[in-house]
């Protein structure tokens, strides 16, 4: 499948920006050494209810999931809008099937769908395509 100029442009900022983090990384972990050879060892300070607060790791992974849910819900939004408004768009005389072949290609992570992942994000099926005549997903009736 062949990329497009958008699906180039993205993959290079995503390029960049895992360029950029690993260089952070390097010059944090740099001046963790840096710092440790420096300064002597801190003695542990017991604090009271210190146990009872969550982890880095678990504030990290939560803010995380939350924004995953948060960034997959309004994806669904966003898709909701674009079918209620699908029959508004010029030159189009059913939205239905385009509607239909869209959500079927832009399904949520846990669909079944072996083509998820690979998709655009732009909605690609023709304005005229009819709900009779919507292309099916490749892998519907095959097992995943």
């Amino acid at each position: 499948m062949a990329s497009t100029p958008t699906q180039d442009l993205q993959n290079e900022i995503l390029t960049t920006v895992r360029k950029s983090q690993e260089s952070v990384i390097d010059a944090i972990k740099a001046w963790v050494e840096t710092i440790q050879s420096l300064t002597p060892k801190v003695p542990a300070v017991d604090l009271p209810f210190a146990g009872q607060l969550p982890k880095p790791e678990e504030v990290v992974a939560s803010a995380y999931d939350f924004a995953e849910q948060l960034l997959a819900s309004q994806r669904r939004f966003a898709e909701e809008v674009l079918k209620a408004t699908g029959s508004l768009m010029p030159g189009t005389e059913d939205s239905t099937g385009a509607a239909a072949y869209y959500t079927q290609h832009n399904q949520p992570e846990e669909a079944p769908c072996r083509t998820r992942g690979k998709r655009s994000g732009r909605f690609s099926a023709p304005s005229s395509v009819s709900s009779a005549s919507a292309p099916t997903c490749p892998c519907a009736s095959s097992p995943s």
